[in-house]
């Protein structure tokens, strides 16, 4: 093994942070597969979970919400190319990282990155299937369609602003 693949193995976190990402990506494909291939949800169509949450399939060819839409290959490349250098730069983060809660986080971001790009490979998009709304006799909120690794990434960026505002080792005002 190189020294600079020892360097992204070596901090004293990066094995919990490398288990998050692998137990992310895991779950996020797990449920993507079921939902594709067991529920069809494809064919099937909405299935309402709760009064205020469906599953529903949705193929983003974008990033994050949607935005970005890339149909042709360059476009859906040059998107995997951009999550590839952030999954990269996110692990060399992890390798530094000094606490267990940074490593953790940054674990889901990259789990999360991973199981999206997997889906870029596989598919040309990425696999959304939660719907989240709520509606009341004058008013309808729906948000974003999502997946398990956005939630991963997005708890992944909570657990880091959480450290960096809140946990032991947050910059404090003078």
């Amino acid at each position: 093994m190189t020294e600079s693949a020892k360097a992204l193995l070596a901090g004293p976190h990066t094995r919990l942070g490398l288990i998050a990402a692998l137990i992310a990506c895991a779950i996020d494909q797990a449920t993507k597969l079921w939902l594709l291939f067991v529920l069809d949800l494809g064919a099937r169509g909405p299935v309402r979970l709760t009064p205020f949450l469906d599953l529903i399939l949705t193929r983003n060819t974008g990033i994050s919400y949607g935005l970005f839409q890339q149909e042709g290959p360059f476009g859906q490349a040059v998107l995997l190319l951009l999550k590839v250098i952030a999954v990269v730069l996110l692990w060399i983060w992890l390798a530094r990282s000094t606490s267990r809660l940074a490593a953790l986080a940054l674990g889901l971001i990259i789990g999360g990155a991973i199981g999206n790009a997997i889906d870029r490979l596989a598919y040309g998009w990425v696999v959304d299937f939660v719907l989240f709304h709520i509606t009341t006799v004058n008013w309808r909120f729906t948000w974003y369609v999502f997946n398990l690794a956005d939630v991963a990434i997005v708890a992944g960026v909570i657990g880091l602003l959480y450290e960096s505002f809140v946990g032991d080792r947050a910059a404090k005002a003078p």
